[in-house]
């Protein structure tokens, strides 16, 4: 029987050109950059809608494979492997029709650019209504082949703590809409003291995303999270490594 991804499995039936942009996620108790997450552009630096609106059905499973390959590929020859930051890569569960065939280009620029397993990252979205069981076996292949994982806009979507109960990744990120004015809403505070307090008890590290003002990130500092991503510190480059404009906080 023929699946709905026979004939785009090689990766090729995607033709839409499109480049990477990266972006820090920050410790700011030390100032040193943690990872940095590619992100999709369009091939001069085009907005990521430029490229994820060219996406549906047919396309999707290729459209997966060529970014991990890309941002991979990029983030080598921009330098990222001689620095202890983790490179973190967007995933479609969607598009994954069985996790360790469908890894396979990927193990292949990891060798070919001698990228190190540990320290990529793939982090996906809970705001897309997905099938819990094929996430899980995703996200448990991906944690024996020795990736790190993430859980994108935690408290956004379908999943939440219901997938966090079967499954801990490495990382949550926490969803902007959380983190936006924290410094100035107590009940937004209130719910990510607890929903830190939660994370640390299961050693699952907090990334706070979206981060655009100093009231908000002493906000994140005052309440225990250190990882932070946002334009406070750095928007996001074309093909380029920004450095965050950050001092180390005391």
């Amino acid at each position: 029987m023929t699946t709905k991804c026979e004939g785009c499995r090689n990766g090729d039936a995607f033709m839409q050109p499109f480049e990477m942009a990266f972006q820090p996620i920050v410790n700011i108790s030390t100032g040193a950059t943690f990872a940095h997450e590619a992100l999709v552009r369009g091939p001069n630096g085009e907005s990521a809608y430029s490229v994820l609106s060219t996406l549906n059905d047919a396309n999707r499973y290729a459209f997966d494979q060529q970014c991990r390959v890309k941002a991979l590929e990029t983030a080598t020859e921009l330098g990222l492997p001689a620095t202890n930051a983790m490179l973190s890569i967007n995933f479609m569960p969607n598009a994954v029709y069985e996790p360790r065939a469908c890894i396979r280009l990927t193990l292949a620029a990891a060798r070919r650019t001698g990228f190190p397993l540990d320290r990529i990252i793939f982090e996906f979205t809970e705001e897309e209504k997905l099938d819990t069981a094929h996430v899980l076996d995703i996200l448990r292949t991906y944690r024996e082949i020795g990736f790190k994982t993430a859980i994108d806009d935690f408290g956004a979507g379908y999943a939440g703590i219901n997938l966090l109960a079967q499954f801990q990744p490495d990382l949550v990120k926490i969803d902007m809409a959380l983190v936006r004015n924290i410094d100035t809403d107590p009940v937004k505070r209130t719910v990510l003291k607890h929903i830190a307090r939660m994370m640390e008890d299961l050693s699952i590290a907090v990334i706070c995303e979206g981060v655009e003002t100093t009231g908000e990130l002493e906000a994140l500092r005052d309440l225990g999270v250190y990882l932070i991503q946002g334009y406070v510190l750095a928007q996001p480059a074309f093909r380029a490594l920004p450095t965050p404009v950050l001092s180390p906080i005391a």
